[in-house]
């Protein structure tokens, strides 16, 4: 019997995650999203590809959770994008709203899931879905470093000139603006970067994988990335589906590893059919984990003003 794998979103990163596990075979997709119509297209254009991309799985688009029920692992990708003129707060407050809602109907049908969150801003909302859900911390995941690395790894490679698959990161900390990357243990072929690359050389590829977000919608103009997110969460979904126990970078909720207490950031951990199953502690110079601080306090802030907002609660230590 294969698993079944709810994305809640059919906007370009839901629909297109969808389609990337449904096209893999190994689980039945449901796509929810509240437009009518949207997710039934999606998922009646995605079934019909079937017989050509070789998957027998089965996906439904629907307007309401009672399809969702009993899923393995759920998807949550609702939300939406900033806009011009929108501030942080204003993006974290509208999304605050959505994702709670999520959370909750999540919940009410697929009591022993396994929840990825997407929607941003993504630390934030992924501390959000845990305290609302009141899982155990591994089975609430974030997907942001599998996204950052994957770009600073290929602005590495095209540097070089060599394959991606010969190229490691290693980035920690919060999604976007306060990204970590950490070039003495991010390698090409096994080989630090810091003996391959001028340190100027390193720190414009980090300066793009930060913005590497903001980079698209500056050439999109409307719209954002969503290829590369959505191949992120289905490697994610992966390792947890089929049980790889993959060490990939996600953001989970940190009790004290990494000298953080009560926050999620993204730190490389293993990923199975229980969800988080192991965490993995670098050992970091002291630039390093202040670097890492920081990153984490920016995270805190949009934390505590959820928590001034009534959306939050003290989580149990």
């Amino acid at each position: 019997m294969r698993k079944k794998v709810t994305i809640v979103g059919a906007g370009n990163v839901g629909a297109t995650a969808a389609q990337r596990i449904f096209e893999r075979g190994y689980a039945d997709v449901v796509l929810v999203d509240v437009v009518e119509g949207l997710p039934q297209g999606k998922a009646l254009d995605m079934l019909q590809s079937g017989p050509v991309v070789g998957s027998n799985a089965g996906i439904l688009g629907t307007n309401s959770y009672e399809e969702t029920a009993n899923s393995d692992l759920v998807v949550i990708t609702a939300g939406i994008a900033r806009k011009p003129g929108m501030s942080r707060d204003d993006l974290l407050l509208t999304n605050m709203k959505i994702v709670k809602d999520v959370t909750m109907n999540v919940v009410r049908h697929s009591p022993e899931c396994i929840i990825i969150v997407v929607s941003n801003p993504l630390d934030a909302m992924a501390q959000l879905a845990l305290e609302i859900s009141q899982f155990p911390r591994n089975r609430v995941l974030g997907m942001s470093g599998i996204l950052d690395a994957a770009r600073f790894r290929s602005f590495v490679a095209e540097l070089v000139g060599v394959s991606v698959q010969d190229v490691s990161a290693c980035i920690l900390g919060g999604h976007g603006d306060s990204m970590v990357a950490v070039p003495r243990l991010s390698t090409v072929g096994g080989i630090p970067l810091t003996d391959l690359l001028s340190t100027s050389a390193i720190d414009q590829i980090v300066k793009r994988a930060v913005n590497g977000g903001a980079e698209i919608v500056s050439l999109l103009k409307t719209g954002s990335a969503y290829y590369a997110p959505s191949a992120a969460v289905a490697e994610m979904v992966d390792s947890i589906i089929l049980d790889k126990k993959r060490i990939l970078p996600c953001a989970v909720y940190l009790k004290g590893e990494y000298e953080i207490h009560g926050l999620f950031v993204s730190v490389p951990v293993k990923l199975g059919s229980t969800g988080l199953e192991e965490i993995q502690v670098l050992e970091l110079n002291e630039q390093e984990h202040a670097a890492l601080r920081k990153s984490a306090a920016a995270v805190k802030e949009l934390v505590d003003i959820m928590r001034l907002k009534g959306g939050l609660h003290p989580m149990p230590s």
